[in-house]
């Protein structure tokens, strides 16, 4: 008989009982589950609501079970449903009387939704480590190339010259609002619904706050209805996760770009290539792609997500059973492709004088060329208009700005002198953009430096998230 079975007169059919049960994916919470259980347990006995001798039988069945779980000794079954009544039942085969007390004073609503919250805090714990690792690969990289010239684009036309460290810091900041979004949505997260019941509370004379303490949680979910029925955060963190994976394939998409032959500003290591099974001069970006590809798989899960919440009245019913699948599928969709591109990007090599001599065409020094002319005095607008013509005129002859003579610039403008020719060049232009965040050598140095102290803080810090979470309940 079912554990809920008491007011049933006849067996689950089969089929609806295969429907019903989610063990083939919640058993990922059995380590949470029996967390969340040690807690209950304790709680339970100091308020005097079991015994001591109960909850030690408790406690100890409890990491009896844990043990053999991860030595692989544990068969879960659907007849159980999921993994809160599988951990009950195997709990009370083994210790008896005492296994059928530990549900005094909960429901599976409030398990669950203990069990998701600790689960969900420790993965963003170890994603928030893995986008440390991908910033310290972009931060080692640009610190290699904060003098190698590369064209700046708007619309996918040549723009601006940049450094290729300016470039890719521009990924480091995305990175960094990526973290701090995680931390963010963990502290939202980090609530307990512990004690919730139901949906109404318990009339046990219960200890909220002991529960939420023993957990690490900041304290109590405040209402008992929202404790069971909000999702809130796990739709908060895959969003987050879409925004990281929109991140992620943005960059893929410009490396997918940048090793083309039509750019070959980068060749990535073979290690993280592939090949065609006819072309064999082929070196395929499919790490790259494939993130770019997996995005859409983590917005599908968001978007299931939002679905399935949309309609749903207080406060807990079945549909929130399929929250768990696309949740788990995120987070391990986005744990798989963080440390393959940091790989790809720690191990590409950058060719930099294809980045030099895409940089020397295009006329990517004219905005230069319209604030020397305001430099000396002419309007910014008349210097524009000025360098536009300019621009035409080399059209014309087939030459680049600082290869026209200075009589030829003089033609244009009489302002025009032999420091011109300095002024235009690309890495004098780059390294005079010294404002706040620009591509000036002393800038991305800034930026460096800043960025570095951020993974060093943010690894001390989730270190000891990690192994806080690791330390609790004993197992």
């Amino acid at each position: 008989m079912k554990l809920w079975g008491g007011r049933f007169s006849k067996e689950t059919d089969s089929l609806v009982n295969d429907f019903n049960a989610s063990i083939q994916f919640d058993f990922r919470l059995c380590r949470e589950d029996i967390q969340g259980s040690i807690a209950h347990a304790r709680m339970l006995a100091d308020c005097g609501v079991i015994t001591r001798e109960d909850r030690e039988k408790i406690i100890a069945g409890l990491e009896g079970l844990w043990t053999d779980i991860e030595a692989g000794r544990v068969e879960f079954t659907a007849e159980n449903e999921d993994i809160h009544m599988n951990i009950e039942a195997l709990l009370t085969e083994r210790i008896g009387e005492a296994g059928k007390r530990l549900h005094t004073a909960r429901s599976r609503n409030d398990q669950v939704a203990v069990d998701l919250r600790l689960y969900l805090r420790r993965e963003i714990g170890e994603i928030t480590a893995q986008i440390l690792d991908l910033q310290q690969a972009v931060l080692e990289l640009a610190d290699q190339h904060q003098n190698t010239v590369m064209p700046g684009y708007t619309h996918l036309q040549r723009a601006q010259p940049i450094s290729f460290a300016h470039h890719l810091l521009a990924y480091g900041e995305m990175l960094r609002r990526d973290v701090t979004r995680l931390q963010d949505c963990k502290e939202r997260m980090n609530w307990c619904p512990l004690g919730s019941g139901a949906l109404a509370g318990t009339t046990y004379p219960i200890d909220r706050w002991q529960t939420a303490r023993l957990l690490g949680f900041d304290g109590p979910c405040s209402n008992s209805l929202d404790g069971v029925s909000d999702r809130d955060y796990a739709v908060e963190l895959l969003s987050a996760l879409s925004v990281l994976m929109m991140h992620l394939s943005r960059f893929s998409e410009e490396i997918i770009l940048w090793c083309s032959w039509e750019f070959k500003f980068i060749e990535l290591d073979d290690a993280y290539s592939t090949g065609s099974s006819i072309m064999p001069q082929k070196k395929n970006p499919d790490v790259a792609e494939l993130v770019r590809g997996k995005t859409g798989r983590v917005y599908g899960d968001l978007m299931s997500l939002l679905t399935v919440m949309k309609g749903i009245p207080l406060a807990y019913n079945k549909d929130m059973q399929e929250d768990k699948e696309p949740v788990f599928d995120a987070v391990d969709t986005v744990k798989m492709c963080l440390p393959v591109f940091t790989g790809m990007l720690s191990t590409l090599r950058v060719l930099p004088e294809n980045m030099r001599r895409a940089a020397g065409s295009g006329f990517i020094n004219a905005t230069d060329c319209a604030d020397y002319l305001t430099k000396k005095g002419l309007p910014f607008r008349d210097a524009y208009t000025t360098t536009g013509k300019l621009v035409s005129r080399c059209g014309e002859l087939g030459k680049l700005l600082e290869e026209l003579t200075l009589e030829e610039l003089r033609e244009i403008s009489p302002l025009f002198e032999e420091d011109v020719y300095g002024a235009l060049r690309l890495e004098t232009c780059m390294e005079q953009r010294g404002s706040w965040g620009g591509p000036a050598a002393g800038e991305t140095g800034r930026q460096i430096a800043e960025l570095g102290q951020f993974i060093h803080e943010y690894r001390a810090r989730t270190a000891n998230i990690i192994g806080s979470i690791r330390g609790e309940g004993k197992i």
